[in-house]
Protein backbone atom coordinates (compact mmCIF):
# COMPACT_ATOMS: atom_id res chain seq x y z
CA UNK A 1 0.00 0.00 0.00
CA UNK A 2 1.38 3.51 -0.87
CA UNK A 3 1.72 6.11 1.50
CA UNK A 4 -0.66 8.89 1.24
CA UNK A 5 2.30 11.05 1.79
CA UNK A 6 3.92 9.77 -1.40
CA UNK A 7 0.45 10.10 -3.65
CA UNK A 8 -0.21 13.71 -2.45
CA UNK A 9 3.51 14.81 -3.59
CA UNK A 10 3.25 12.83 -6.84
CA UNK A 11 -0.16 14.87 -7.39
CA UNK A 12 1.32 17.90 -6.67
CA UNK A 13 4.44 17.67 -8.89
CA UNK A 14 2.18 16.35 -11.99
CA UNK A 15 0.20 20.04 -11.17
CA UNK A 16 3.21 22.02 -11.12
CA UNK A 17 4.83 20.46 -14.20
CA UNK A 18 1.94 20.71 -16.21
CA UNK A 19 1.91 24.41 -16.44
CA UNK A 20 5.53 24.93 -17.58
CA UNK A 21 5.14 22.54 -20.23
CA UNK A 22 2.35 24.45 -21.87
CA UNK A 23 4.04 27.48 -21.22
CA UNK A 24 7.06 26.49 -23.01
CA UNK A 25 4.96 25.44 -25.81
CA UNK A 26 3.29 28.56 -25.90
CA UNK A 27 6.06 31.07 -25.66
CA UNK A 28 7.02 29.56 -29.47
CA UNK A 29 3.97 30.22 -31.51
CA UNK A 30 1.03 32.64 -30.76
CA UNK A 31 -2.53 30.79 -29.86
CA UNK A 32 -4.46 33.18 -31.53
CA UNK A 33 -3.20 32.59 -35.04
CA UNK A 34 -2.88 29.57 -37.12
CA UNK A 35 0.41 28.35 -37.30
CA UNK A 36 0.99 29.38 -40.95
CA UNK A 37 0.18 33.18 -39.96
CA UNK A 38 2.57 33.28 -36.84
CA UNK A 39 5.51 32.13 -39.20
CA UNK A 40 4.27 35.16 -41.11
CA UNK A 41 3.75 37.78 -38.92
CA UNK A 42 7.05 36.81 -37.26
CA UNK A 43 8.88 37.22 -40.72
CA UNK A 44 6.79 40.35 -41.25
CA UNK A 45 9.76 42.26 -38.75
CA UNK A 46 6.93 45.24 -38.41
CA UNK A 47 4.22 45.47 -35.52
CA UNK A 48 6.51 43.69 -33.34
CA UNK A 49 8.16 44.52 -30.48
CA UNK A 50 11.59 44.60 -31.89
CA UNK A 51 12.31 45.33 -35.55
CA UNK A 52 15.44 44.65 -37.97
CA UNK A 53 16.01 48.68 -39.10
CA UNK A 54 19.72 47.82 -40.82
CA UNK A 55 22.47 45.49 -41.59
CA UNK A 56 26.24 47.18 -41.67
CA UNK A 57 29.20 45.14 -42.10
CA UNK A 58 32.49 45.82 -40.29
CA UNK A 59 35.89 44.12 -39.44
CA UNK A 60 34.18 41.86 -36.52
CA UNK A 61 31.89 40.57 -38.98
CA UNK A 62 28.29 41.79 -39.45
CA UNK A 63 26.49 43.99 -37.16
CA UNK A 64 22.70 44.18 -37.03
CA UNK A 65 20.60 47.19 -36.01
CA UNK A 66 17.65 46.16 -33.25
CA UNK A 67 14.94 48.36 -32.59
CA UNK A 68 13.19 48.27 -29.82
CA UNK A 69 9.48 49.60 -30.48
CA UNK A 70 8.48 50.26 -26.66
CA UNK A 71 12.33 51.49 -25.40
CA UNK A 72 12.50 53.71 -28.76
CA UNK A 73 15.79 53.08 -28.94
CA UNK A 74 18.31 51.48 -31.65
CA UNK A 75 21.09 49.19 -31.31
CA UNK A 76 23.95 47.73 -33.06
CA UNK A 77 24.94 44.16 -32.13
CA UNK A 78 26.49 41.01 -33.31
CA UNK A 79 25.76 37.39 -33.70
CA UNK A 80 25.33 35.95 -30.33
CA UNK A 81 25.98 39.11 -28.69
CA UNK A 82 24.58 39.56 -24.83
CA UNK A 83 24.20 42.11 -22.63
CA UNK A 84 20.63 43.20 -24.24
CA UNK A 85 16.73 42.18 -24.45
CA UNK A 86 17.43 40.01 -27.07
CA UNK A 87 20.11 37.91 -28.96
CA UNK A 88 20.68 37.78 -32.87
CA UNK A 89 21.24 33.85 -32.98
CA UNK A 90 21.84 33.53 -37.05
CA UNK A 91 21.15 35.68 -39.75
CA UNK A 92 20.34 35.29 -43.66
CA UNK A 93 22.41 37.70 -45.62
CA UNK A 94 20.54 36.96 -49.03
CA UNK A 95 16.83 37.12 -47.57
CA UNK A 96 18.18 40.06 -45.26
CA UNK A 97 16.68 38.56 -41.98
CA UNK A 98 17.44 37.54 -38.74
CA UNK A 99 16.61 35.09 -36.04
CA UNK A 100 16.50 36.85 -32.97
CA UNK A 101 15.47 35.37 -28.95
CA UNK A 102 13.86 37.40 -27.69
CA UNK A 103 11.71 37.49 -24.13
CA UNK A 104 12.51 33.85 -24.79
CA UNK A 105 10.98 33.43 -27.79
CA UNK A 106 12.79 33.05 -31.39
CA UNK A 107 11.73 35.53 -33.87
CA UNK A 108 12.05 35.99 -37.61
CA UNK A 109 12.80 39.19 -38.30
CA UNK A 110 12.68 40.72 -41.88
CA UNK A 111 14.45 44.47 -42.97
CA UNK A 112 12.23 47.38 -42.53
CA UNK A 113 11.74 48.55 -45.35
CA UNK A 114 11.10 52.95 -45.29
CA UNK A 115 8.53 54.50 -45.98
CA UNK A 116 9.01 57.03 -49.11
CA UNK A 117 6.89 59.81 -49.59
CA UNK A 118 7.03 60.83 -53.35
CA UNK A 119 7.32 64.82 -54.14
CA UNK A 120 4.07 64.94 -55.94
CA UNK A 121 1.94 63.85 -52.92
CA UNK A 122 4.23 66.13 -50.91
CA UNK A 123 2.95 68.88 -52.43
CA UNK A 124 -0.82 68.04 -52.14
CA UNK A 125 -0.77 68.30 -48.38
CA UNK A 126 -2.64 71.01 -46.59
CA UNK A 127 -0.13 74.19 -46.58
CA UNK A 128 1.44 73.82 -49.59
CA UNK A 129 1.54 74.82 -52.71
CA UNK A 130 -0.62 72.35 -55.71
CA UNK A 131 1.50 73.94 -58.43
CA UNK A 132 5.41 73.30 -59.26
CA UNK A 133 7.01 76.57 -60.17
CA UNK A 134 9.51 76.97 -63.12
CA UNK A 135 12.27 76.81 -60.59
CA UNK A 136 11.23 73.05 -59.54
CA UNK A 137 10.33 71.75 -62.80
CA UNK A 138 13.52 72.70 -64.43
CA UNK A 139 15.50 70.82 -62.13
CA UNK A 140 17.23 67.51 -63.88
CA UNK A 141 18.89 64.56 -62.06
CA UNK A 142 22.26 64.75 -64.37
CA UNK A 143 22.46 68.30 -65.73
CA UNK A 144 24.10 69.28 -68.76
CA UNK A 145 25.55 73.43 -69.45
CA UNK A 146 22.27 73.75 -71.51
CA UNK A 147 19.99 72.44 -68.53
CA UNK A 148 22.14 74.38 -65.61
CA UNK A 149 21.25 77.21 -67.51
CA UNK A 150 17.76 76.98 -68.07
CA UNK A 151 17.44 76.48 -64.75
CA UNK A 152 19.51 79.50 -63.96
CA UNK A 153 17.36 81.34 -66.17
CA UNK A 154 14.03 79.92 -64.63
CA UNK A 155 15.61 81.13 -61.10
CA UNK A 156 16.44 84.74 -62.18
CA UNK A 157 13.04 84.88 -63.70
CA UNK A 158 11.09 83.75 -60.45
CA UNK A 159 12.79 86.37 -58.61
CA UNK A 160 12.05 89.32 -61.16
CA UNK A 161 8.47 87.97 -60.80
CA UNK A 162 9.15 88.10 -56.64
CA UNK A 163 10.27 91.34 -56.56
CA UNK A 164 7.64 92.70 -59.17
CA UNK A 165 5.04 91.47 -56.52
CA UNK A 166 6.54 92.93 -53.52
CA UNK A 167 6.65 96.22 -55.15
CA UNK A 168 3.08 96.39 -56.12
CA UNK A 169 1.54 95.35 -52.63
CA UNK A 170 4.35 98.14 -51.68
CA UNK A 171 2.24 100.31 -53.45
CA UNK A 172 -0.87 99.55 -52.92
CA UNK A 173 -0.21 99.97 -49.20
CA UNK A 174 1.04 103.51 -49.39
CA UNK A 175 -0.89 106.09 -50.11
CA UNK A 176 -0.80 108.32 -53.11
CA UNK A 177 0.86 111.48 -52.48
CA UNK A 178 -0.52 114.65 -54.75
CA UNK A 179 2.18 117.47 -54.41
CA UNK A 180 0.12 120.85 -55.12
CA UNK A 181 0.48 121.68 -58.91
CA UNK A 182 -1.53 118.17 -60.16
CA UNK A 183 1.80 116.65 -60.46
CA UNK A 184 1.55 112.94 -60.92
CA UNK A 185 1.82 111.07 -57.37
CA UNK A 186 5.93 110.69 -56.57
CA UNK A 187 6.37 106.41 -56.27
CA UNK A 188 8.89 105.62 -53.39
CA UNK A 189 11.89 103.48 -54.43
CA UNK A 190 12.21 100.35 -53.04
Amino acid sequence: MRHPFFTSWALLAAIAAGPAAARADLAQSSPFLPPSMSDLAAQAGTGGPIELRGVMSTSEGAQYCIYDVVKKESTWVGLNETGNSFVVKSADPAGEGVTVEFQGRTMKLALRMAKVVSAGSAAAQPGMSGNPSAVTQSVVLNPTPADEQRRLDAVATEVRRRRMEREKAVQASQPAVNPPGGAPPLIPNP
